[in-house]
């Protein structure tokens, strides 16, 4: 693959993956739109590797909770606030893993990856779902007080952003507007849980990617990580700072209209 095709593909992964825009939809539709060749399975591992380095850098002081939590955990612990969060990580992540199991077996994804109709119904649909439970959802909890309960019932709406153009930043925040929580907190539930997801996802597909891979690819992987990283971490830490004054609504509006151009694009 060109090095800047490379770079621009990162770019847009690092950009999409936080933002509740859908990074499936925005990656899958980068080689029809630009004629260049699909990016490849070791390629997709390797910007999602960058994305899940730029969460981490950026809410370090949470994942030293959650680390700290999981050590608690491995002693049979569920005392402290920080084994709680730990084990409401682990719960809200079977939904997800369960659900791309069945969707991996069944042969479901390509189906889903190459329906750009669905994809652009999907940023259209959710997109709406996402402005209704800003509009109505209530901003009084914070991270904090999240249960073993709503971590399984966010768990379930993660496991929907299985369905390319859904956003699974998009489809977790909306869910936790839902349950009261404020949109930064929201927000800061939905990238934490994107870690150990982006794991998972990414330990299955590197079975199968690094297979085949060879030096000109590992180095295109760690050139395509890199930017995917810096570009994640900007627009992570912009979008944080963006909700403290306006909602959701702007990505929506987007959602609206990249969908309705999806759609249109695909039939004709």
């Amino acid at each position: 693959m060109p090095i800047l095709h490379l770079i621009i593909l990162a770019i847009i992964q690092g950009i999409t993956e936080f933002l509740p825009i859908s990074s499936s939809a925005h990656l899958i539709l980068f080689p029809n739109l630009t004629g260049s060749q699909d990016q490849g399975p070791f390629i997709d591992v390797a910007v999602h590797l960058g994305t899940l380095c730029a969460v981490v850098a950026y809410f370090w002081r949470d994942v030293r909770r959650i680390y700290t939590g999981c050590l608690g955990l491995s002693k049979g612990k569920i005392k402290t606030k920080d084994e709680c969060l730990a084990l409401c990580l682990v719960i809200a992540t079977i939904p997800a893993i369960l659900a791309g199991m069945v969707i991996k077996m069944t042969d479901f994804e390509l189906a889903l990856r190459d329906n750009v109709a669905l994809i652009g119904a999907a940023m259209m649909g959710f997109g709406v779902v996402l402005w209704w439970s800003d509009r109505k959802g209530h901003s009084k909890k914070s991270s904090y007080e999240w249960t073993f309960k709503e971590a399984l019932i966010l768990g379930i709406w993660q496991a929907i952003a299985l369905i390319p153009g859904t956003s699974r930043s998009g489809i977790t925040i909306t869910g936790a507007r839902f349950m009261g929580y404020s949109r930064e907190e929201a927000a800061r539930l939905s990238m934490l849980m994107s870690i150990p997801v982006i794991i998972a996802a990414s330990t299955l597909a590197a079975i199968d990617a690094t297979s085949n891979a060879n030096f000109a690819l590992l180095r295109e992987g760690a050139l395509a990580a890199c930017f995917a990283a810096a570009s994640a971490f900007i627009a992570l830490a912009l979008m944080m700072r963006w909700l403290r004054r306006v909602s959701f609504t702007p990505y929506v509006i987007y959602r609206i209209i990249f969908g309705a151009f999806l759609i249109l694009w695909a039939y004709n």
